[in-house]
Protein backbone atom coordinates (compact mmCIF):
# COMPACT_ATOMS: atom_id res chain seq x y z
CA UNK A 1 0.00 0.00 0.00
CA UNK A 2 1.43 3.27 -1.07
CA UNK A 3 2.04 5.67 1.97
CA UNK A 4 2.75 9.66 2.02
CA UNK A 5 6.49 9.94 2.19
CA UNK A 6 6.47 13.48 3.60
CA UNK A 7 5.09 11.81 7.04
CA UNK A 8 8.51 9.19 7.34
CA UNK A 9 10.66 11.99 6.42
CA UNK A 10 9.12 14.03 8.95
CA UNK A 11 10.83 12.02 12.05
CA UNK A 12 12.33 14.12 14.58
CA UNK A 13 11.42 17.24 12.41
CA UNK A 14 9.79 20.31 14.69
CA UNK A 15 6.37 20.47 15.40
CA UNK A 16 4.87 23.78 15.95
CA UNK A 17 1.34 24.81 15.95
CA UNK A 18 -0.64 26.83 13.79
CA UNK A 19 0.46 30.04 15.02
CA UNK A 20 4.01 28.96 15.45
CA UNK A 21 4.59 28.37 18.81
CA UNK A 22 6.72 25.35 18.97
CA UNK A 23 5.05 21.87 20.71
CA UNK A 24 7.27 19.45 20.18
CA UNK A 25 9.19 17.23 17.87
CA UNK A 26 7.51 13.83 15.73
CA UNK A 27 8.58 10.79 17.80
CA UNK A 28 7.09 7.83 15.72
CA UNK A 29 3.91 6.60 14.03
CA UNK A 30 0.85 4.63 14.50
CA UNK A 31 -0.34 2.81 11.41
CA UNK A 32 -3.60 0.22 10.71
CA UNK A 33 -2.74 -3.14 10.00
CA UNK A 34 -3.41 -2.04 6.49
CA UNK A 35 -0.51 0.66 6.17
CA UNK A 36 -2.57 3.88 6.55
CA UNK A 37 -1.71 6.07 9.12
CA UNK A 38 -3.53 6.57 12.09
CA UNK A 39 -1.87 9.19 14.27
CA UNK A 40 1.46 10.65 15.13
CA UNK A 41 3.51 10.46 18.02
CA UNK A 42 5.03 13.61 19.38
CA UNK A 43 7.40 14.16 21.94
CA UNK A 44 6.43 17.95 24.09
CA UNK A 45 9.10 20.28 24.98
CA UNK A 46 8.70 18.89 28.73
CA UNK A 47 9.85 15.26 27.56
CA UNK A 48 6.07 14.04 27.84
CA UNK A 49 5.00 11.95 24.76
CA UNK A 50 1.20 12.46 23.19
CA UNK A 51 -0.63 11.08 20.69
CA UNK A 52 -2.69 12.99 18.11
CA UNK A 53 -4.61 11.68 15.18
CA UNK A 54 -3.60 12.12 11.96
CA UNK A 55 -5.78 14.35 10.52
CA UNK A 56 -4.31 16.88 12.62
CA UNK A 57 -0.95 16.75 11.58
CA UNK A 58 -0.44 18.79 8.39
CA UNK A 59 2.94 18.61 6.76
CA UNK A 60 4.46 21.03 4.21
CA UNK A 61 8.31 19.41 3.15
CA UNK A 62 10.35 20.07 6.24
CA UNK A 63 7.71 22.16 9.02
CA UNK A 64 5.23 20.25 10.40
CA UNK A 65 1.89 21.96 11.92
CA UNK A 66 -0.40 20.51 14.53
CA UNK A 67 -3.80 22.25 13.74
CA UNK A 68 -5.94 22.11 17.06
CA UNK A 69 -8.51 19.81 17.82
CA UNK A 70 -11.58 22.51 18.29
CA UNK A 71 -10.76 23.75 14.38
CA UNK A 72 -10.15 20.04 13.40
CA UNK A 73 -13.55 19.20 15.10
CA UNK A 74 -15.42 22.41 14.30
CA UNK A 75 -14.49 21.10 9.97
CA UNK A 76 -15.57 18.09 10.71
CA UNK A 77 -19.02 19.04 11.53
CA UNK A 78 -18.73 22.20 9.02
CA UNK A 79 -18.58 19.06 6.51
CA UNK A 80 -20.85 16.56 7.56
CA UNK A 81 -24.34 18.76 8.85
CA UNK A 82 -24.39 20.51 5.32
CA UNK A 83 -23.91 16.96 3.85
CA UNK A 84 -26.47 15.22 5.76
CA UNK A 85 -28.87 17.84 5.02
CA UNK A 86 -28.73 18.04 1.88
CA UNK A 87 -29.14 14.05 1.67
CA UNK A 88 -32.47 14.57 3.51
CA UNK A 89 -33.61 16.99 1.03
CA UNK A 90 -32.76 14.71 -1.53
CA UNK A 91 -34.82 11.91 0.22
CA UNK A 92 -37.68 14.43 0.44
CA UNK A 93 -37.61 15.27 -3.50
CA UNK A 94 -37.54 11.18 -4.49
CA UNK A 95 -40.80 10.63 -1.83
CA UNK A 96 -42.96 13.38 -3.27
CA UNK A 97 -41.59 12.14 -7.41
CA UNK A 98 -42.83 8.83 -5.95
CA UNK A 99 -39.24 7.82 -6.94
CA UNK A 100 -39.40 5.60 -3.23
CA UNK A 101 -42.37 4.57 -0.71
CA UNK A 102 -43.54 6.75 1.81
CA UNK A 103 -42.24 3.91 4.39
CA UNK A 104 -39.33 4.31 3.26
CA UNK A 105 -39.08 7.85 3.16
CA UNK A 106 -40.31 8.15 6.90
CA UNK A 107 -38.04 5.13 8.09
CA UNK A 108 -34.40 7.27 6.59
CA UNK A 109 -35.92 10.83 7.56
CA UNK A 110 -36.10 9.64 10.84
CA UNK A 111 -32.78 8.32 10.51
CA UNK A 112 -31.19 11.31 9.20
CA UNK A 113 -32.80 14.09 11.68
CA UNK A 114 -31.97 11.63 14.56
CA UNK A 115 -28.03 12.08 12.78
CA UNK A 116 -28.36 15.79 12.63
CA UNK A 117 -29.73 16.92 16.36
CA UNK A 118 -27.07 14.63 17.69
CA UNK A 119 -24.50 16.47 15.64
CA UNK A 120 -26.14 19.80 16.13
CA UNK A 121 -25.92 19.10 19.45
CA UNK A 122 -21.96 18.36 19.43
CA UNK A 123 -21.76 21.21 17.82
CA UNK A 124 -23.62 23.67 20.45
CA UNK A 125 -20.82 22.29 23.10
CA UNK A 126 -17.78 22.51 20.68
CA UNK A 127 -18.96 26.06 21.02
CA UNK A 128 -18.96 26.78 24.72
CA UNK A 129 -15.76 25.42 24.46
CA UNK A 130 -14.51 27.93 21.80
CA UNK A 131 -16.51 30.43 23.99
CA UNK A 132 -13.92 29.66 26.81
CA UNK A 133 -10.74 29.53 24.65
CA UNK A 134 -11.86 32.78 23.51
CA UNK A 135 -12.09 34.25 26.85
CA UNK A 136 -8.56 32.69 27.76
CA UNK A 137 -7.12 34.54 24.84
CA UNK A 138 -8.51 37.80 25.97
CA UNK A 139 -7.28 37.15 29.27
CA UNK A 140 -3.83 36.66 27.71
CA UNK A 141 -4.02 39.69 25.60
CA UNK A 142 -4.85 41.50 28.66
CA UNK A 143 -1.49 40.18 30.29
CA UNK A 144 0.38 40.88 27.81
CA UNK A 145 -0.47 44.61 27.36
CA UNK A 146 0.48 44.80 30.92
CA UNK A 147 4.22 43.21 30.42
CA UNK A 148 4.12 45.51 26.95
CA UNK A 149 3.76 48.75 28.97
CA UNK A 150 5.78 47.37 32.28
CA UNK A 151 8.79 47.03 29.68
CA UNK A 152 8.57 50.29 28.30
CA UNK A 153 8.23 52.36 31.81
CA UNK A 154 11.06 50.51 32.88
CA UNK A 155 13.02 51.34 29.70
CA UNK A 156 12.21 54.81 29.97
CA UNK A 157 13.41 55.32 33.34
CA UNK A 158 16.47 53.53 32.31
CA UNK A 159 15.82 50.31 34.00
CA UNK A 160 16.32 48.16 30.68
CA UNK A 161 19.33 49.01 28.62
CA UNK A 162 18.36 49.46 24.64
CA UNK A 163 19.38 45.45 23.42
CA UNK A 164 17.26 44.11 26.23
CA UNK A 165 14.19 45.92 25.48
CA UNK A 166 14.58 45.41 21.86
CA UNK A 167 15.01 41.72 22.19
CA UNK A 168 11.98 41.62 24.96
CA UNK A 169 10.20 44.09 22.84
CA UNK A 170 9.60 41.95 20.03
CA UNK A 171 8.72 38.95 22.19
CA UNK A 172 5.96 40.51 23.24
CA UNK A 173 4.72 41.84 20.26
CA UNK A 174 4.94 38.40 18.49
CA UNK A 175 3.03 36.70 21.33
CA UNK A 176 0.26 39.78 20.65
CA UNK A 177 0.40 38.86 17.27
CA UNK A 178 0.33 35.03 17.62
CA UNK A 179 -2.75 35.73 20.38
CA UNK A 180 -4.74 38.26 18.42
CA UNK A 181 -4.62 36.03 15.24
CA UNK A 182 -5.25 32.81 17.62
CA UNK A 183 -8.42 35.12 18.97
CA UNK A 184 -10.16 35.93 15.23
CA UNK A 185 -9.64 32.47 14.08
CA UNK A 186 -11.83 31.36 17.17
CA UNK A 187 -14.22 33.79 16.77
CA UNK A 188 -14.29 33.08 12.95
CA UNK A 189 -14.53 29.39 13.45
CA UNK A 190 -17.95 29.71 15.88
CA UNK A 191 -19.43 32.06 13.38
CA UNK A 192 -19.34 29.39 11.21
CA UNK A 193 -20.65 26.50 13.54
CA UNK A 194 -23.12 28.91 14.12
CA UNK A 195 -24.24 29.63 10.15
CA UNK A 196 -23.66 25.63 9.44
CA UNK A 197 -26.57 24.77 12.95
CA UNK A 198 -28.61 27.70 11.99
CA UNK A 199 -28.32 26.68 7.74
CA UNK A 200 -31.93 25.67 7.68
CA UNK A 201 -33.61 28.69 9.14
CA UNK A 202 -31.02 31.15 7.47
CA UNK A 203 -31.62 30.19 4.02
CA UNK A 204 -35.79 30.24 4.79
CA UNK A 205 -34.86 33.67 5.78
CA UNK A 206 -32.87 34.67 2.92
CA UNK A 207 -35.14 33.37 0.87
CA UNK A 208 -38.10 35.50 2.20
CA UNK A 209 -35.34 38.35 2.46
CA UNK A 210 -34.93 38.39 -1.40
CA UNK A 211 -38.47 37.74 -2.05
CA UNK A 212 -39.80 41.00 0.02
CA UNK A 213 -37.22 43.13 -1.11
CA UNK A 214 -38.65 41.93 -4.80
CA UNK A 215 -42.01 43.14 -3.46
CA UNK A 216 -40.51 46.49 -2.70
CA UNK A 217 -38.91 46.72 -5.76
CA UNK A 218 -41.93 46.65 -7.69
CA UNK A 219 -44.39 48.50 -5.56
CA UNK A 220 -41.62 51.13 -5.60
CA UNK A 221 -41.71 51.37 -9.66
CA UNK A 222 -45.42 51.03 -10.23
CA UNK A 223 -46.06 53.68 -7.16
CA UNK A 224 -43.40 56.20 -8.58
CA UNK A 225 -45.07 57.28 -12.09
CA UNK A 226 -43.08 59.87 -14.51
CA UNK A 227 -43.70 63.43 -13.41
CA UNK A 228 -43.59 65.69 -16.52
CA UNK A 229 -40.78 68.04 -16.45
CA UNK A 230 -41.29 71.48 -14.69
CA UNK A 231 -42.40 74.39 -16.57
CA UNK A 232 -39.54 76.77 -17.61
CA UNK A 233 -39.75 80.40 -16.34
CA UNK A 234 -37.78 83.41 -17.24
CA UNK A 235 -37.82 86.62 -15.69
CA UNK A 236 -37.78 89.84 -17.73
CA UNK A 237 -35.80 93.04 -15.92
CA UNK A 238 -37.97 96.02 -16.59
CA UNK A 239 -35.54 98.52 -17.92
CA UNK A 240 -36.67 102.32 -17.04
CA UNK A 241 -36.61 105.05 -18.62
CA UNK A 242 -33.48 106.10 -17.32
CA UNK A 243 -31.82 102.71 -18.85
CA UNK A 244 -32.93 104.05 -22.28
Amino acid sequence: MSQNPNLFLSVGKPVKDEYGRSVGKVASFALTPHGKFDAVFIEKGDGAFAKFSVERVRVDGSEVTLISKLKSDANAFCDQIPLIWRKDQALKDLAEKKKISKELYEELHRTFEVALSQMKGEAETLKGEIDKDVVICTEELKELAYALANLEIEHEIGQVNEENYNTAFVVVQDNLKRVHEEKNDLELLRSKLSNITLGEASQTFIAGKKAQEKVSEEFASASSPELPEPPVVVYVKEIGKAGI
